[in-house]
Formats: C-alpha cells, structure tokens, sequence
C-alpha cells in the first residue's frame, strides 16, 4: 500500500468514496458534488482542499481529504472533512495509514490544531479517535445552514 497526493485522474474514485461515506452515514441522496466540481475546486490556483490517497494494487482503497481554516484563538488549522476507506478494504492499516499523513502533515505545516466532525453513534470511530490522543468535545454543537436556508434567509434580510 501506498499513501500519495491526490491527482485531478483520482477524482472519480474519491467521489466513489464519497458516496459510499454518504450511504454509511445514512444520507444517501446527500451527495450533490461532481468529478468536475472536485478537479475544478482541488486542482485551482487556489485549491480549496487537498487529498491523500491510500493505494493497494493500483487501486484507490482509501482517501483523506483535508483544508486549511483559520482559528482566531489558534492560527492556522487543519480540517480533515474525510476520511474513508472502502468497506471492503477495512483492517488493512489503510485507515491509520491515511490518519498518520494527516498529523503529519499538520506538523510539517505548524499548525496548531487539527480538527474534524464525527458522528455521535460511529462508537468505533469514537474509540480509534480517544485511543490515538484526539479529545472529543461534547459541549459544541456542529451549525450549518443549507442552500434553501441561504435563500430563504438572503430573501427575508435585505438590507
């Protein structure tokens, strides 16, 4: 197996992955992104994220997809959005493999915090993350606002 970069020829198997992620989440019709918008978007002057692939026989077993924030307590950070290994790829040290590069990568950038979401009942998960030194935070709760709550609050605020 082989960690490496993400190339624009990967993209297909990344959103591959992202829809198998969707379906184990339970939102499988959630998934609106394209190969197009994934080549467009990681691959720009500006990319808005960047990707490690695992790699096993030629084949993408696995993926990392991460972006850089800003904290106005922190500095530069790193969001880690994804990480999915094909189910039928689990236990074979893609995911850990996939995880190391991203704290590494993180070192090597000096930043000061890493950061990602998980899902209440993803027990396993959970544990791997306590287990490696990550702490979960219990006290903040995940916002977001959809594109019909974007139109429905631009439309109702007008200034």
């Amino acid at each position: 197996m082989i960690i490496r970069k993400g190339e624009p020829k990967d993209m297909q198997a990344v959103l591959d992955l992202i829809i198998e992620l969707a379906i184990f989440e339970k939102e499988p019709d959630a998934v609106v992104v394209t190969v197009e918008d994934l080549i467009r978007d990681g691959f720009c002057e500006q990319p808005l994220f960047h990707t490690f692939i695992a790699e096993r026989d030629s084949q993408i077993i696995g993926i990392a997809l991460y972006y850089y924030r800003y904290s106005t307590w922190k500095g530069k950070t790193i969001h880690l959005e994804d990480l999915v290994v094909k189910e039928s790829a689990r236990g074979t040290g893609a995911g850990i493999a996939l995880y190391s590069e991203i704290i590494k990568q993180g070192k090597e950038d000096n930043v000061r915090r890493i950061e990602w979401n998980v899902l209440d009942w993803n027990t396993n998960a959970i544990n791997f993350y306590k287990k490696s030194g990550a702490k979960i935070l219990k006290d903040w709760y995940v916002v977001q606002m959809d594109e019909a709550g974007i139109e429905s609050f631009v439309k109702n605020n007008k200034a």
